[in-house]
């Protein structure tokens, strides 16, 4: 390392966004990474992995004690992406302990050392849904509908109330995607499309509503930005970051099935009523895994009342105050995901944490061993890296 680089502090950064951060800061920044020690992602060779736990006092301390001990007391930014999700619906004290508190006890640690800024990473879906025609801005009404948003909310409050001198960067993400999908709710989106699944065909809400996504790399364009702009910015900020274009449901579903099954594929989606849509949840959510699909389902009765939602962004701020456009496009990267998927199915459904059915082990030819490492991986807990929004 190159000790007259300025330092960055990634926490969560074995995710999957804190890692491709730590990758490209790497080049310009002395990167310490926050982290437990282990699983998914290796650091990069020039990165510092201490090993912390957010929820710890002690843990915390510590890592911040060898940071200062390697490189000081000055650290130019901390990117903090440690944070608790989970997909069930569950009431879980994880989202306080670690989201909100985890946050509370860095940036209370932090006020011995002299950061030039605290970037936290939000989600777009701490605001009210809009109508199509509409766009949310950073000004627009706060209505977090489930536990996640919600535990964004409680501490993007806290870190204005407990800052200090730190100055502060709330970026308000939208679902993050990449080349190979690694977007829960997309992967789903596909799975459903390429085992041609009946709950493919169905959809509990207006398929005209869609939401707003955003490409890994753009969204690691973002944090460069906001680090290298850090002397500029106001000590408190919030950014929304996503794409101009939101597709609708029934157009991420046409070109799925173009993409998958061929272009004279036309897939059409039916809405039903959600009562009907919440009978069949709660019976896939109650029945043994085996009688459904041979995996746990992903569609829960809490996810069909928000079916509804519409979330278009207005980007003005980020251009403004970061100079950034995203490069990428869901819509231009469908066709690499899928590709990706065709490419080598069984390594697809591994990477994105799906169970893949018999067939498609088959198709590819799984030995034994092969098959044991198909397996998806473990979901890493508590503390997820901030990217697996929907």
């Amino acid at each position: 390392m190159n000790s007259q680089q300025p330092v960055v502090l990634i926490t969560g950064s074995s995710g999957l966004i804190g890692y491709a951060t730590a990758c490209r800061f790497v080049r310009d920044y002395d990167v310490m990474g926050f982290d437990r020690v282990g699983p998914p992602h290796p650091p990069p060779e020039t990165e510092y992995l201490l090993d912390c736990d957010v929820t710890s006092d002690d843990s915390v301390w510590q890592a911040l004690d060898e940071v200062r001990r390697l490189r000081g007391d000055r650290i130019a930014s901390v990117i903090h992406l440690a944070a608790y999700y989970d997909f069930s619906g569950e009431p879980s004290s994880l989202y306080d302990e670690v989201t909100v508190r985890g946050t509370q006890r860095l940036l209370r640690a932090l006020q011995d050392f002299q950061v030039e800024q605290f970037i936290f990473s939000s989600t777009m879906l701490v605001h009210a849904p809009c109508e199509p025609g509409e766009r949310i801005n950073e000004d627009w009404p706060l209505e977090p509908k489930w536990d996640y948003p919600q535990s964004k909310v409680e501490t993007e409050r806290l870190i204005c109330a407990e800052r200090g001198d730190i100055p502060v960067v709330m970026l308000r993400i939208s679902g993050v995607y990449n080349d190979f999908c690694h977007s829960i709710p997309l992967a789903h989106q596909m799975q459903r499309i390429h085992e041609r699944q009946i709950t493919g065909k169905v959809f509990p809400g207006d398929i005209t509503h869609g939401q707003s996504f955003l490409h890994l790399d753009d969204l690691v364009d973002a944090l460069q930005l906001t680090v290298a702009r850090r002397a500029q910015l106001p000590p408190e900020t919030v950014i929304l970051l996503g794409e101009p274009e939101t597709l609708s449901y029934d157009e991420l579903q046409r070109e799925f099935g173009r993409l998958i099954h061929g272009p004279e594929t036309e897939w059409e989606t039916h809405q039903i009523p959600k009562t009907l849509a919440k009978t069949g949840a709660w019976f896939q959510d109650l029945a043994p895994v085996e009688a459904v699909t041979g995996a746990e389902p992903f569609i829960k009765p809490w996810m069909i009342d928000l079916a509804d939602e519409h979330y278009a962004l207005d980007i003005s701020r980020a251009r403004q105050l970061l100079g950034w456009e995203p490069k990428y496009s869901l819509r231009g990267t469908l066709p690499k995901m899928v590709a990706a998927l065709q490419a080598d199915p069984l390594d697809w459904y591994r990477k994105n944490n799906l169970e893949a059915p018999s067939w498609v082990e088959e198709s590819s030819g799984a030995h034994p061993q092969t098959e044991q490492q198909a397996k998806p991986a473990e979901r890493r807990a508590p503390q997820g890296p901030a990217e697996d929004e929907i």
